[in-house]
Protein backbone atom coordinates (compact mmCIF):
# COMPACT_ATOMS: atom_id res chain seq x y z
CA UNK A 1 0.00 0.00 0.00
CA UNK A 2 1.39 3.37 -1.05
CA UNK A 3 1.27 5.82 1.86
CA UNK A 4 1.73 9.53 2.50
CA UNK A 5 5.01 8.62 4.21
CA UNK A 6 6.26 6.95 1.00
CA UNK A 7 5.25 9.95 -1.06
CA UNK A 8 6.85 12.41 1.35
CA UNK A 9 10.10 10.45 1.54
CA UNK A 10 10.44 10.19 -2.26
CA UNK A 11 9.22 13.61 -3.39
CA UNK A 12 9.54 16.07 -0.48
CA UNK A 13 12.71 17.64 -1.89
CA UNK A 14 11.42 17.77 -5.46
CA UNK A 15 8.14 19.42 -4.44
CA UNK A 16 9.63 21.47 -1.57
CA UNK A 17 7.25 19.90 0.95
CA UNK A 18 7.31 20.27 4.72
CA UNK A 19 5.18 18.48 7.29
CA UNK A 20 3.60 21.04 9.63
CA UNK A 21 0.83 19.08 11.42
CA UNK A 22 -0.76 15.64 11.80
CA UNK A 23 2.55 13.77 11.80
CA UNK A 24 0.98 10.76 13.58
CA UNK A 25 -1.10 10.05 10.48
CA UNK A 26 1.83 10.10 8.05
CA UNK A 27 1.23 6.42 7.22
CA UNK A 28 -2.25 7.05 5.84
CA UNK A 29 -2.74 5.20 2.53
CA UNK A 30 -3.10 7.00 -0.79
CA UNK A 31 -5.73 4.93 -2.57
CA UNK A 32 -6.15 6.79 -5.86
CA UNK A 33 -3.67 8.86 -7.92
CA UNK A 34 -5.72 12.04 -7.86
CA UNK A 35 -5.75 15.41 -6.07
CA UNK A 36 -8.26 18.24 -6.09
CA UNK A 37 -9.08 21.65 -4.67
CA UNK A 38 -12.10 21.59 -2.34
CA UNK A 39 -14.02 24.39 -4.08
CA UNK A 40 -17.74 24.10 -3.27
CA UNK A 41 -17.02 21.65 -0.45
CA UNK A 42 -15.75 24.54 1.68
CA UNK A 43 -19.11 26.26 1.29
CA UNK A 44 -20.84 23.27 2.88
CA UNK A 45 -21.95 21.45 -0.29
CA UNK A 46 -20.47 17.97 0.22
CA UNK A 47 -22.61 15.88 -2.13
CA UNK A 48 -19.84 15.23 -4.70
CA UNK A 49 -16.83 15.73 -2.47
CA UNK A 50 -14.16 13.09 -3.19
CA UNK A 51 -12.92 12.06 0.26
CA UNK A 52 -10.23 9.64 -1.05
CA UNK A 53 -8.27 12.32 -2.92
CA UNK A 54 -5.45 14.49 -1.65
CA UNK A 55 -6.85 17.97 -0.95
CA UNK A 56 -4.87 21.01 -2.11
CA UNK A 57 -5.53 24.48 -0.68
CA UNK A 58 -4.54 27.46 -2.79
CA UNK A 59 -4.85 31.20 -2.39
CA UNK A 60 -8.63 31.24 -2.92
CA UNK A 61 -9.31 28.55 -0.30
CA UNK A 62 -7.07 30.14 2.36
CA UNK A 63 -8.56 33.61 1.87
CA UNK A 64 -12.09 32.19 1.95
CA UNK A 65 -11.40 30.47 5.27
CA UNK A 66 -9.95 33.67 6.73
CA UNK A 67 -13.15 35.55 5.87
CA UNK A 68 -15.26 33.11 7.91
CA UNK A 69 -15.85 33.39 11.63
CA UNK A 70 -14.22 30.79 13.87
CA UNK A 71 -17.27 28.54 14.29
CA UNK A 72 -18.06 28.53 10.57
CA UNK A 73 -14.42 27.84 9.77
CA UNK A 74 -14.35 24.78 12.03
CA UNK A 75 -17.68 23.53 10.67
CA UNK A 76 -16.56 23.79 7.01
CA UNK A 77 -13.19 22.20 7.69
CA UNK A 78 -14.67 19.27 9.60
CA UNK A 79 -16.88 18.59 6.58
CA UNK A 80 -13.91 17.85 4.34
CA UNK A 81 -11.47 16.33 6.85
CA UNK A 82 -12.56 12.75 6.35
CA UNK A 83 -10.82 9.64 7.77
CA UNK A 84 -10.30 8.46 4.17
CA UNK A 85 -8.58 11.70 3.09
CA UNK A 86 -4.85 10.96 2.64
CA UNK A 87 -3.50 14.45 3.25
CA UNK A 88 -4.05 18.20 3.06
CA UNK A 89 -1.44 20.24 1.17
CA UNK A 90 -1.20 24.03 1.22
CA UNK A 91 0.42 25.79 -1.75
CA UNK A 92 2.46 29.02 -1.90
CA UNK A 93 3.76 28.61 1.66
CA UNK A 94 0.57 30.15 3.07
CA UNK A 95 0.15 30.01 6.82
CA UNK A 96 -2.82 27.72 7.56
CA UNK A 97 -5.62 28.82 9.91
CA UNK A 98 -5.07 27.71 13.51
CA UNK A 99 -8.28 25.69 13.37
CA UNK A 100 -6.93 23.66 10.45
CA UNK A 101 -3.70 22.91 12.34
CA UNK A 102 -5.67 21.86 15.45
CA UNK A 103 -8.09 19.63 13.55
CA UNK A 104 -5.27 17.91 11.59
CA UNK A 105 -3.45 17.12 14.82
CA UNK A 106 -6.65 15.84 16.46
CA UNK A 107 -7.58 13.68 13.48
CA UNK A 108 -4.00 12.57 12.71
CA UNK A 109 -4.35 13.96 9.21
CA UNK A 110 -1.00 14.94 7.62
CA UNK A 111 -0.87 18.65 6.79
CA UNK A 112 1.87 19.55 4.31
CA UNK A 113 2.99 22.83 2.82
CA UNK A 114 4.84 23.68 -0.41
CA UNK A 115 6.33 26.85 -1.86
CA UNK A 116 5.10 25.99 -5.38
CA UNK A 117 2.17 27.80 -6.99
CA UNK A 118 -1.13 25.95 -6.80
CA UNK A 119 -1.50 25.05 -10.50
CA UNK A 120 2.15 24.08 -10.97
CA UNK A 121 1.99 21.93 -7.86
CA UNK A 122 -1.23 20.19 -8.95
CA UNK A 123 0.22 19.45 -12.38
CA UNK A 124 3.44 18.05 -10.92
CA UNK A 125 1.61 16.12 -8.21
CA UNK A 126 -0.75 14.47 -10.70
CA UNK A 127 2.14 13.35 -12.88
CA UNK A 128 4.04 11.85 -9.93
CA UNK A 129 0.96 10.02 -8.64
CA UNK A 130 0.18 8.63 -12.11
CA UNK A 131 3.73 7.33 -12.29
CA UNK A 132 3.54 5.72 -8.86
CA UNK A 133 0.18 4.03 -9.56
CA UNK A 134 0.93 2.91 -13.13
CA UNK A 135 1.08 -0.84 -13.89
CA UNK A 136 4.64 -2.14 -13.69
CA UNK A 137 6.61 -5.30 -14.38
CA UNK A 138 10.17 -6.45 -14.97
CA UNK A 139 11.59 -8.75 -17.63
CA UNK A 140 14.95 -10.23 -18.58
CA UNK A 141 16.37 -8.55 -21.68
CA UNK A 142 18.12 -5.51 -23.10
CA UNK A 143 16.43 -2.29 -24.19
CA UNK A 144 18.05 -0.13 -26.87
CA UNK A 145 17.00 2.76 -29.06
CA UNK A 146 17.64 2.08 -32.75
CA UNK A 147 16.86 4.89 -35.21
CA UNK A 148 14.41 6.30 -32.65
CA UNK A 149 12.65 2.95 -32.18
CA UNK A 150 12.61 1.33 -28.74
CA UNK A 151 13.75 -2.27 -29.29
CA UNK A 152 13.41 -4.77 -26.44
CA UNK A 153 15.81 -7.66 -27.12
CA UNK A 154 14.80 -10.87 -25.33
CA UNK A 155 15.86 -14.51 -25.47
CA UNK A 156 17.40 -17.29 -23.44
CA UNK A 157 20.49 -16.70 -21.36
CA UNK A 158 23.78 -16.56 -23.35
CA UNK A 159 21.99 -16.25 -26.70
CA UNK A 160 23.81 -12.95 -27.35
CA UNK A 161 21.47 -10.15 -26.27
CA UNK A 162 24.12 -7.97 -24.64
CA UNK A 163 26.62 -8.56 -27.45
CA UNK A 164 24.02 -7.54 -30.04
CA UNK A 165 23.21 -4.41 -28.02
CA UNK A 166 26.92 -3.60 -27.75
CA UNK A 167 27.22 -3.86 -31.52
CA UNK A 168 24.32 -1.42 -31.92
CA UNK A 169 25.97 1.02 -29.49
CA UNK A 170 29.18 0.77 -31.52
CA UNK A 171 27.16 1.96 -34.54
CA UNK A 172 25.86 5.00 -32.68
CA UNK A 173 22.58 3.71 -31.22
CA UNK A 174 21.68 4.13 -27.54
CA UNK A 175 21.40 1.84 -24.53
CA UNK A 176 18.58 2.23 -22.02
CA UNK A 177 19.21 -0.78 -19.78
CA UNK A 178 20.72 -4.25 -19.83
CA UNK A 179 19.82 -7.52 -18.11
CA UNK A 180 16.71 -6.36 -16.18
CA UNK A 181 14.22 -4.09 -17.95
CA UNK A 182 11.57 -2.42 -15.85
CA UNK A 183 8.38 -1.60 -17.71
CA UNK A 184 5.50 0.66 -16.78
CA UNK A 185 2.29 1.44 -18.60
CA UNK A 186 1.67 5.09 -19.37
CA UNK A 187 -1.39 6.96 -20.63
CA UNK A 188 -2.28 6.45 -24.28
CA UNK A 189 -1.44 2.70 -24.24
CA UNK A 190 2.29 3.38 -24.14
CA UNK A 191 4.92 1.19 -22.55
CA UNK A 192 7.99 2.83 -21.07
CA UNK A 193 11.13 0.85 -20.33
CA UNK A 194 13.85 1.89 -17.91
CA UNK A 195 16.51 0.39 -15.66
CA UNK A 196 17.30 0.41 -11.96
CA UNK A 197 19.31 3.44 -10.91
CA UNK A 198 22.28 1.42 -9.61
CA UNK A 199 22.65 -0.57 -12.87
CA UNK A 200 21.86 2.28 -15.27
CA UNK A 201 24.21 2.53 -18.29
CA UNK A 202 26.04 -0.67 -17.31
CA UNK A 203 26.31 -3.92 -19.27
CA UNK A 204 27.54 -7.41 -18.44
CA UNK A 205 29.62 -8.96 -21.23
CA UNK A 206 30.75 -12.56 -20.69
CA UNK A 207 34.52 -12.79 -20.75
CA UNK A 208 34.91 -9.07 -20.06
CA UNK A 209 32.69 -8.32 -17.08
CA UNK A 210 30.79 -5.16 -16.19
CA UNK A 211 31.33 -2.15 -18.43
CA UNK A 212 30.02 1.42 -18.20
CA UNK A 213 28.69 2.36 -21.63
CA UNK A 214 28.45 6.07 -20.81
CA UNK A 215 32.17 6.14 -19.92
CA UNK A 216 33.32 4.05 -22.88
CA UNK A 217 31.18 5.53 -25.66
CA UNK A 218 30.00 8.86 -24.23
CA UNK A 219 26.75 10.24 -22.83
CA UNK A 220 25.25 10.43 -26.34
CA UNK A 221 25.02 6.61 -26.42
CA UNK A 222 22.77 6.23 -23.37
CA UNK A 223 19.39 7.45 -22.15
CA UNK A 224 17.34 6.82 -19.01
CA UNK A 225 14.05 5.59 -20.52
CA UNK A 226 12.38 4.85 -23.85
CA UNK A 227 9.04 3.66 -25.14
CA UNK A 228 8.97 -0.04 -26.08
CA UNK A 229 7.91 -0.13 -29.73
CA UNK A 230 8.93 -3.66 -30.78
CA UNK A 231 10.15 -6.86 -29.16
CA UNK A 232 12.83 -8.95 -30.89
CA UNK A 233 13.34 -12.44 -29.48
CA UNK A 234 16.72 -13.99 -30.26
CA UNK A 235 16.83 -17.78 -30.47
CA UNK A 236 19.43 -20.33 -31.55
CA UNK A 237 18.92 -21.40 -35.16
CA UNK A 238 16.93 -24.65 -35.45
CA UNK A 239 17.13 -26.43 -38.81
CA UNK A 240 13.85 -28.21 -38.08
CA UNK A 241 11.96 -24.99 -37.34
CA UNK A 242 10.12 -23.06 -40.06
CA UNK A 243 10.97 -19.37 -40.05
CA UNK A 244 8.77 -16.79 -41.74
CA UNK A 245 10.39 -15.65 -44.99
CA UNK A 246 7.67 -13.35 -46.34
CA UNK A 247 6.69 -11.31 -43.29
CA UNK A 248 3.02 -11.05 -44.28
CA UNK A 249 1.67 -12.08 -40.89
CA UNK A 250 2.14 -9.53 -38.12
CA UNK A 251 2.94 -11.11 -34.76
CA UNK A 252 2.33 -9.50 -31.39
CA UNK A 253 3.12 -10.23 -27.76
CA UNK A 254 1.17 -8.98 -24.76
CA UNK A 255 2.89 -6.72 -22.21
CA UNK A 256 0.70 -5.23 -19.46
CA UNK A 257 -2.37 -5.80 -21.67
CA UNK A 258 -0.83 -3.88 -24.59
CA UNK A 259 -0.03 -5.64 -27.87
CA UNK A 260 3.53 -5.01 -29.07
CA UNK A 261 4.95 -6.13 -32.48
CA UNK A 262 7.01 -9.27 -31.91
CA UNK A 263 9.79 -10.67 -34.11
CA UNK A 264 11.67 -13.96 -33.74
CA UNK A 265 15.24 -13.64 -34.99
CA UNK A 266 17.21 -16.91 -35.35
CA UNK A 267 20.90 -16.62 -34.50
CA UNK A 268 23.76 -18.69 -35.92
CA UNK A 269 27.42 -18.08 -36.84
CA UNK A 270 27.72 -15.87 -39.90
CA UNK A 271 24.50 -13.93 -39.40
CA UNK A 272 24.99 -10.21 -38.79
CA UNK A 273 22.52 -9.84 -35.91
CA UNK A 274 23.31 -6.13 -35.46
CA UNK A 275 22.47 -5.39 -39.10
CA UNK A 276 19.29 -7.44 -38.86
CA UNK A 277 18.17 -5.55 -35.74
CA UNK A 278 18.75 -2.25 -37.56
CA UNK A 279 16.71 -3.55 -40.50
CA UNK A 280 13.84 -4.60 -38.23
CA UNK A 281 13.80 -1.13 -36.62
CA UNK A 282 13.83 0.65 -40.01
CA UNK A 283 11.12 -1.65 -41.36
CA UNK A 284 8.99 -0.87 -38.28
CA UNK A 285 9.34 2.85 -38.97
CA UNK A 286 8.20 2.30 -42.55
CA UNK A 287 5.16 0.36 -41.33
CA UNK A 288 4.32 3.20 -38.94
CA UNK A 289 4.37 5.52 -41.97
CA UNK A 290 1.91 3.21 -43.79
CA UNK A 291 4.44 1.44 -46.02
CA UNK A 292 4.54 -2.36 -45.71
CA UNK A 293 7.20 -3.89 -47.97
CA UNK A 294 5.96 -7.47 -47.63
CA UNK A 295 2.33 -6.62 -48.39
CA UNK A 296 3.33 -4.38 -51.29
CA UNK A 297 5.47 -7.16 -52.78
CA UNK A 298 2.65 -9.66 -52.31
CA UNK A 299 0.18 -7.28 -53.97
CA UNK A 300 2.51 -6.81 -56.97
CA UNK A 301 3.01 -10.57 -57.23
CA UNK A 302 -0.73 -11.26 -57.20
CA UNK A 303 -1.25 -8.53 -59.79
CA UNK A 304 1.44 -10.06 -62.02
CA UNK A 305 -0.13 -13.52 -61.73
CA UNK A 306 -3.53 -12.05 -62.55
CA UNK A 307 -2.15 -10.19 -65.58
CA UNK A 308 -0.44 -13.34 -66.90
CA UNK A 309 -3.64 -15.29 -66.41
CA UNK A 310 -5.61 -12.69 -68.38
CA UNK A 311 -3.02 -12.82 -71.18
CA UNK A 312 -3.27 -16.60 -71.41
CA UNK A 313 -7.06 -16.42 -71.52
CA UNK A 314 -6.88 -13.76 -74.22
CA UNK A 315 -4.39 -15.80 -76.25
CA UNK A 316 -6.59 -18.89 -76.00
CA UNK A 317 -9.63 -16.90 -77.15
CA UNK A 318 -7.68 -15.42 -80.07
CA UNK A 319 -6.44 -18.90 -81.06
CA UNK A 320 -9.96 -20.32 -80.99
CA UNK A 321 -11.26 -17.37 -82.99
CA UNK A 322 -8.55 -17.91 -85.60
CA UNK A 323 -9.40 -21.63 -85.90
CA UNK A 324 -13.08 -20.77 -86.31
CA UNK A 325 -12.33 -18.29 -89.09
CA UNK A 326 -10.07 -20.77 -90.92
CA UNK A 327 -12.72 -23.47 -90.73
Amino acid sequence: MYTVADFYKEHAKELDLELIAGSKGIKRPIRIPEAHRPGLSLSGYLKNHAHKRIVVFGKAEIEYLRDLNKNSRIERLEGILNPKTPSIIIARKYNPPKELMTLCNEKNLPLLRTSMSTMNFLRKLTGLLDEEFSQKMSCHGTLVEVYGVGVLITGNSSVGKSEAALGLIERGHRLITDDVVRIRRREGNLLEGYGAEHTRHHMEIRGIGIINVAHLYGAVCVRDSKSIDIVVELETWDNHHFYDRAGLDDRFCDILDIKVPHHILPVKPGRDVVLLLETIALNHRLKEMGYNSAKEFNSKLLQMIKTKGQRRTRNKEDFRSQLTQES
